[in-house]
Order: structure tokens, then sequence, then C-alpha cells
């Protein structure tokens, strides 16, 4: 389908998408409130916005991922085995390795700030 047609129709699959992710998977339940949260402390400090939005993002985006290739995992080979295993642990560790830099970045955009509100001299 093209035109606007075959556009709602792809906007419709991606919500439906969004909300089966949300209502079965908790690990992106906590990815979007940390990342409500570091948007917020961000605001509040009125500096990093922007990297923490990319790099929020980017976790959520890698945990959409992992469903999705668990699922076509779970789909494909029901038994265990160990390329079903592989790609299920890669993809997983796809989202750690976006996670943990997450935090790096988070680190580096808002920590400075955050010491100087919360110690009181030095950054804004």
């Amino acid at each position: 389908m093209t035109g606007p047609a075959g556009l709602a129709a792809s906007f419709r699959a991606a919500a439906t998408g969004l909300q089966l992710a949300w209502r079965t998977q908790p690990h992106l339940r906590f990815e979007a409130f940390a990342a409500t949260v570091a948007v917020a402390v961000a605001v509040w400090l009125q500096t990093g916005l922007v990297a923490v939005l990319l790099a929020s993002a980017i976790v959520l985006v890698a945990e959409m991922v992992n469903t999705a290739v668990e699922a076509t995992v779970d789909l494909i080979s029901p038994e265990r085995r160990p390329l079903a295993a592989a790609a299920k642990d890669a993809a997983a560790g796809a989202v750690l390795v976006a996670s943990a830099f997450a935090v790096a970045i988070g680190v580096a955009a808002l920590g400075p700030a955050l010491w100087g509100r919360l110690v009181g001299g030095g950054a804004p």
C-alpha cells in the first residue's frame, strides 16, 4: 500500500508495536522511567538535554530491537538451540552496551552541573 493510506497503516503498526513492547517488557518501562528522570534532571540543570535525549533514545530503540529479535527467534526456533541463544544474547548485549554508554553520557553531561547544584559553587 502506498500514499497516505499506506503511511497511516505504517504508523498504526508502529503504534501497535510500541504498545505491545510497553505492556510486555518490564525492562522497557524501567528504561523509559530512567530516561524520564534523566531528562527532568537535564531540564532542571539547564544542561546536557540533547545528549541525554539521544542516549535515552538509543537505549529505548535497542530494547525494542531486542524485543523483536527475541520474538522472531522464539517463532523460528521454539526449542533451545545454540544459535538461537546466541542471537538473543547478542541483542541483549546491545542493550547492555547502549545502557552503559547512556550512563557514561549522563554522568559526563550532567555530573559537573549536578555536583555544582548539590554541593554549591562550581558549575551552575
